[in-house]
């Protein structure tokens, strides 16, 4: 086993049960073309070539890849690309490849500290959503941010990540996985998500000013949602618009779902001005 290295946070799963679960989850068929982030020790990746077409792997050890290249370089549907993939053209690098595009999954054990720039990467933002998304995506992650992208309107764990992400795909928490199934173990426990990136179902009128409000009303989630949202609107002009949805003015960001965020960034854009 390699050593790990902090720099690049690793965490290498061991467990066949957390390993089955996430195959599993990926609903593999075999003419799925996957894209692993991180393959590490490449144990996942070994699972991955069985039952997919192909497997493009981005590592950004070189060290690793130099073992994955002797543990798995002679396969066939195999293919390892080096570099931060935060950072790499995919297209253009695949211009080479044919047979390896278009990649239509992504199942992997991420670094926990880049998730959030991952997730922006693979589903775009509010504004700007990925045009040509992936079918599914199965990501191994920290355990409270996989609760908090699946969280449901109302609970205290419902954010802005929440939104964004909801907005984009159905989520869907597949497992926990405790610390110990992974070499060095993490201070946190773990989860496995499925999302599935999809059409969305009711676009905000100016994505813009949703993204704007969805940041500010989950500023301080202390407040009342109408106090977050003084630099938009006034009181006494945002009270009878919550009231127009149905929405108790005394309402907190976490207590709107996805469609009220919508519905609300859809009313305040047409009946007061701004600059968004």
């Amino acid at each position: 086993m390699p050593h790990p290295r902090k720099q690049f946070a690793q965490h290498w799963l061991r467990s066949p049960t957390a390993l089955n679960q996430i195959i599993e989850a990926a609903e593999l068929s075999p003419t799925d073309q996957v894209l692993e982030i991180g393959p590490g020790t490449g144990i996942l990746t070994q699972d991955l070539l069985k039952f997919a077409q192909t497997v493009v792997a981005v590592e950004i050890d070189r060290d690793l890849c130099k073992r994955l290249v002797k543990k798995l370089g002679n396969i066939d549907n195999f293919l390892l690309l080096q570099g931060d993939f935060l950072d790499l053209d995919l297209a253009a690098l695949l211009k080479d490849f044919p047979k390896f595009k278009p990649m239509n999954k992504i199942v992997a054990n991420i670094p926990y500290n880049i998730t959030g720039p991952i997730l922006t990467r693979l589903l775009g933002t509010l504004s700007s959503p990925v045009v040509h998304p992936y079918e599914l995506i199965v990501l191994l992650i920290q355990k409270e941010v996989a609760q908090r992208l699946c969280a449901t309107a109302g609970a205290k764990i419902f954010g802005a990540l929440s939104v964004r992400v909801q907005y984009l795909a159905e989520c869907e928490l597949i497992c926990e996985v405790p610390a110990k199934a992974f070499y060095p173990p993490p201070k946190v426990d773990s989860a496995v998500v499925r999302l599935r990136p999809r059409p969305i179902e009711t676009p905000a009128q100016n994505p813009r000013h949703l993204e704007m409000l969805v940041k500010l009303g989950f500023a301080n989630k202390r407040k009342m949602l109408r106090n977050n949202l003084k630099s938009v609107a006034e009181q006494d002009q945002l009270t009878p618009l919550l009231e127009q949805l149905k929405i108790n003015p005394q309402a907190r960001a976490e207590d709107l779902g996805v469609e009220q965020w919508v519905a609300l960034s859809d009313l305040i854009s047409a009946q007061i001005p701004s600059n968004v």
